[in-house]
């Protein structure tokens, strides 16, 4: 029976008997499952879902369409799990926040999620921003902005003084004594509140700065900045509303209190010692490198004035060094995910952390398939993304080459489908 649908005035027939599918016929397929491409295959998409993964190339039939993609590979849509959408580096960028209203962040947002979507990231994880971040993930969501799938933590919690406290830098009138519902806590109280406050603001996850960090304009950048009684707190009341937690953290200390504290993953992780590593493995928790945001941060450090100068002398002494903790963290059997920081660096180059990763020895197939079924299990998505399999969301990308033999290739993406819609071609 045909349902009568009324947009604008204009009456439409529509059949839902006959919804179109499309067939994907892809030169070769990495599918997120296995070690190697499959040649001349094909996948079935109908509405946003993956319906079919064929060998050989299907023919059309009725209203079928006919994506052909025979010189390229196709991949699963990949997964950054550490981007702030909200902001990019420049010259002079620590004034924005006194210069820039909401609408502004959101405007440039809005364009940085775009050109994050079209580098073939389909599903991101926003670690920090202003709490715009939510409202862009909603927009994104709701189709009004172009975007990837967003996971956001809305605003991310420190201590007093500490790597996300907000008013670093800023005179003292202006400084003030923020709390947990601008993200700062002090003691397990105050720690309890701000996940719930994260919780009322709609926030996916929780981030806390478990050390100093780099770009903060503070002077300690590796320093512990909770105690493992505050690191637990928000641990135990992220449990309590469904939340995973990441801690940002450079120095040994500090990871390790949030790693016996019982977080999922630790962001950059640069300089972590012997011990440090045996309790990333004795607990299970996730490295999450974003060597591209060290090498990215020196090397803006160079340029006379690009950073406060608090921050100068911190990015030329921990950028340089993430490649090479992260080489012997993966070496020594650290379980390693998919980020990048973007927004340290400018947004769009996110797939040259895979030229990072197997430079420090990590295998191509490895680095690549800790952007997928890796990401989407810690996601706790993955029987929706991070592969292409029937019943998943079709996010699918294509590249020309083979990045099994070329990484590179994975830095031009030259087709990006996300639930189903076509945005590069």
């Amino acid at each position: 029976m045909k349902k009568v649908y009324l947009l604008a005035g204009l009456s439409l027939l529509v059949s839902p008997l006959f919804a179109q599918r499309t067939l994907i016929h892809c030169g070769n397929l990495f599918d997120g499952t296995g070690n190697s491409l499959q040649p001349q295959m094909t996948v079935v998409v109908e509405g946003n879902k993956i319906t079919a993964v064929q060998k050989g190339y299907t023919a059309a039939s009725g209203q079928d369409k006919v994506l052909d993609m025979k010189s390229k590979t196709v991949l699963p849509g990949l997964i950054d799990m550490h981007v702030h959408l909200e902001s990019q580096t420049r010259r002079g960028g620590a004034i924005d926040g006194f210069t820039k209203n909401p609408a502004d962040v959101a405007y440039q947002a809005a364009q940085y999620a775009k050109t994050t979507l079209m580098a073939g990231f389909t599903t991101v994880r926003d670690l920090g921003g202003s709490g715009v971040n939510v409202s862009l993930r909603n927009a994104v969501n709701a189709g009004i902005v172009d975007g990837p799938r967003i996971l956001t933590v809305g605003k991310a919690i420190a201590t007093t003084g500490g790597h996300a406290d907000p008013t670093n830098g800023y005179r003292k009138d202006l400084m003030g004594d923020p709390g947990p519902a601008e993200g700062v806590i002090n003691g397990p109280e105050d720690a309890r509140k701000a996940v719930r406050q994260r919780y009322k603001d709609g926030a996916d996850l929780i981030k806390i700065t478990a050390t100093g960090g780099v770009l903060s304009n503070a002077k300690d950048g590796s320093g512990a900045q909770f105690t493992e009684e505050e690191v637990k707190a928000v641990v135990d009341a992220a449990k309590d509303y469904g939340f995973a937690v990441a801690a940002h953290a450079h120095g040994a200390e500090g990871m390790k209190r949030a790693i016996r504290a019982g977080v999922q993953t630790i962001e950059h992780g640069t300089l972590m010692d012997d011990e440090a590593i045996e309790l990333f493995k004795k607990y299970g928790t996730y490295y999450v490198p974003t060597i591209i945001a060290g090498k990215t941060a020196a090397d803006s450090a160079r340029h006379f004035g690009y950073y406060p100068p608090l921050v100068t002398p911190k990015a030329l002494a921990i950028g340089p060094k993430i490649q090479a903790t992260f080489a012997k963290a993966y070496k020594a059997g650290v379980k390693i995910a998919f980020g990048t920081d973007a927004g340290v660096y400018i947004h769009g180059f996110n797939a040259r952390e895979f030229e990072y990763m197997v430079e420090a020895g990590m295998p191509p197939v490895e680095a690549i398939r800790a952007a997928l079924m890796t990401n989407a299990k810690l996601l706790g998505m993955d029987t929706q993304i991070g592969s292409i399999e029937a019943g998943k969301f079709a996010d699918l990308i294509a590249v020309d080459e083979n990045p099994i033999q070329n990484i590179k290739t994975l830095q031009s993406v030259k087709f990006v489908m996300k639930d189903g819609k076509v945005y590069k071609q």
